[in-house]
């Protein structure tokens, strides 16, 4: 799905079920909130810390949906076209980091 559809599925989610956007202050603590829980579940799950059983059945993919979606929603409030933004970052990253990432010792 294009980023502007997903826009517009996010904008069409809100109006018929959460009645209106929470003001961006408010969806930016929800971001933050979901960003600290995908962050829980990779740092032990793939890092050094141990799970916690009430951890265990966590989604990783559906709390990375829910950062999407507030991202979707902070998009949709204040005006950025994500499609557009992400072609131009996209763009800025392939001219700027091609050779860089390529002769990364690190990366070998």
């Amino acid at each position: 799905m294009e980023l502007q559809k997903a826009q517009e599925k996010v904008d069409k989610w809100i109006k018929e079920h959460g009645v209106r956007y929470f003001n961006e202050l408010t969806n930016m603590a929800q971001l933050t909130e979901e960003v600290g829980e995908v962050a829980r579940i990779i740092a032990r799950r793939y890092g050094e810390q141990s799970e916690k059983e009430s951890d265990k059945n966590k989604d990783l993919g559906e709390e990375l949906a829910d950062v999407l979606f507030v991202t979707l929603c902070l998009a949709n409030q204040t005006g950025v076209d994500l499609q557009t933004a992400f072609d131009k970052k996209l763009d800025l990253k392939t001219k700027r980091d091609h050779d860089r990432h390529h002769n990364n010792e690190k990366l070998k």
